[in-house]
């Protein structure tokens, strides 16, 4: 798990400098067990994939949990697609961006 504390700062020419997390870190400590074609990186913050965008996987921000709670239903989703692509044996040629629209799509598909 890669929180804030883990976070390093990059320049670039985009966003000027920010903080990002760096999955290497991971991928360097364990090179037997992960790299790029088998990690995805969640996070509310697009930009904190700057150095894996790959990887990167958007997910709305959990907010006023007390008021949504019952409502939110973005880990159901998210559970779904990851369980789809957990078939797979490389992840690098997928494109996170859209896996909402692929979970729709696939619950279209089976709903016909």
């Amino acid at each position: 798990m890669l929180d804030s504390a883990a976070m390093i700062t990059v320049f670039t020419p985009k966003y000027g400098v920010v903080e990002v997390k760096p999955l290497g870190v991971i991928w360097g400590k364990f090179p037997d067990v992960y790299g790029p074609g088998n990690t995805i990186m969640l996070d509310d913050i697009r930009r904190n994939f700057l150095m894996n965008p790959q990887n990167g996987l958007k997910i709305k921000p959990f907010m006023k949990a007390h008021v949504t709670r019952e409502t939110d239903r973005e880990l159901v989703k998210l559970s779904k697609y990851l369980l789809k692509i957990a078939q797979l044996d490389d992840f690098t040629s997928l494109n996170h961006k859209h896996w909402e629209r692929y979970c729709a799509k696939e619950e279209e598909e089976q709903n016909e």
